[in-house]
């Protein structure tokens, strides 16, 4: 795992909304944040968890919502008493398949679904972040390589940074950026593989330039950097540790 900056005041008095709060990058997002003098509004969709993890980081607000449903997005950021300084999501996952195995309905809704998401809370987000704020998402670099099942996934790894540079010219003076990540060491990464988790964290350590596994608090950093630079928009920010650099 990478050292925290000393980002003291980087952030002070700004207010951060970070989608996704309750666990991996997220809940790393809302601690950097906080260390760099901000106060966070945190959203998530298990409200345990984020009760949970607002008890570390005693938020101004916290609100239980699936980013998926563009109605109760449109609610929340209708109901925010105040202008806030950016919004992050990390909301969102990949989905492989091959095509053989292929369910069509399922994979045009995620499809469909990922693309409303960061859709809605664009158009929803309007008005609430100040000029030169910041809106930031997380995607992906997996869809990069071509390679059995992953085509939905390499189809929203293309449109993303597509979408963002878009959307930066639509919301200015807000700022609209895309971190593409490549594999990081969180509880859902963990959980998706498994037993296998712990041969793939080695593999990464021997093969990676960077010779480590990339984390939260990386991908933290990152955004962090990225909220703080008001010369930052419509771009994308790769954070895979080199892994794109290696053979295939």
């Amino acid at each position: 795992m990478g050292s925290t900056p000393d980002r003291s005041q980087d952030l002070a008095d700004q207010i951060v909304v970070v989608i996704g709060a309750s666990s991996g990058m997220g809940l790393e997002t809302a601690r950097q944040v906080r260390a760099a003098g901000g106060q966070v509004v945190m959203v998530g969709r298990d409200r345990q968890r984020l009760d949970r993890a607002a008890a570390e980081i005693q938020p101004l607000s916290t609100a239980t919502l699936d980013a998926g449903d563009t109605d109760r997005v449109q609610r929340f950021f209708d109901d925010l008493p105040q202008t806030v300084d950016h919004v992050i999501s990390t909301a969102g996952g990949p989905s492989y398949a091959p095509l053989a195995d292929m369910d069509l309905t399922e994979t045009s809704q995620h499809f469909g679904e990922r693309l409303a998401m960061t859709l809605g809370i664009a158009k929803y987000s309007r008005g609430k972040v100040r000029d030169a704020g910041t809106l930031l998402f997380i995607g992906g670099t997996g869809g990069r390589r071509p390679g059995v099942g992953r085509s939905v996934t390499a189809a929203l790894t293309a449109a993303l940074p597509a979408l963002t540079a878009n959307l930066a010219l639509e919301l200015a003076p807000v700022r609209v950026n895309l971190i593409a990540a490549g594999f990081v060491d969180t509880p859902l990464s963990a959980s998706l593989l498994g037993d296998r988790i712990e041969a793939r964290r080695a593999e990464l350590r021997a093969s990676l330039p960077i010779r480590r596994v990339v984390g939260p608090q990386d991908v933290a950093s990152l955004a962090v950097h990225i909220m703080c630079n008001e010369a930052l928009t419509g771009a994308t920010y790769d954070i895979d540790g080199g892994q794109q650099l290696l053979p295939g």
